[in-house]
């Protein structure tokens, strides 16, 4: 049976502790970089090319972290425009409002649609039919990786254009 002493205890707690917040600080310091620079892409080549985007939003989990950071940015830089943030659940609420969209999100509106990784772009295109089904217009597909599996094209087809931040070319360089 092994038998610590209380300093070596105290001191591999303190040396864990340590190590959690050189972590913490080295991958939140990668996760807001990266919202960064979608906030800029947005700020700055998305909304001149479509002026009339009033909210961003996409399928609930993937693209609310980015939906979110993207809006708080444009409201807190004090930016010309102030997107909107929405969300769109997979499947409608069986209780409430029964809503398949949820936050700012009005029939008529122009977005930007959101999400982390596109693949086949099954799940952006599913909220892609949902925004216009209930009356909005998709302007463009804003992803964090484009898997390069023919996601893109797909979008793209429906007459999206796709804004990624990174592709798997970019990271791999194959």
């Amino acid at each position: 049976m092994l038998e610590f002493s209380p300093s070596t205890i105290f001191f591999t707690i303190l040396n864990l502790l340590v190590l959690y917040f050189i972590l913490r600080k080295l991958l939140f310091g990668r996760i807001n970089a990266v919202l960064e620079q979608r906030a800029k892409l947005v700020q700055e080549e998305i909304l001149p090319r479509f002026p009339e985007v009033a909210a961003i939003g996409g399928m609930t989990m993937g693209a609310d972290p980015i939906s979110l950071a993207v809006g708080m940015t444009s409201a807190l830089e004090g930016a010309e425009k102030k997107l909107q943030v929405f969300t769109v659940r997979k499947e409608p609420k069986d209780h409430g409002r029964g809503r398949r969209i949820e936050g700012n999100f009005q029939a008529g509106d122009t977005v930007v649609v959101v999400d982390d990784v596109i693949t086949t772009g099954g799940s952006t295109l599913k909220a892609i039919d949902a925004i216009e089904a209930e009356g909005g217009k998709v302007a463009a597909a804003l992803v964090l990786l484009d898997r390069e599996e023919g996601g893109r094209q797909a979008i793209e087809e429906r007459g999206i254009p796709v804004y990624p931040l990174y592709t798997r070319t970019s990271l791999l360089g194959k």
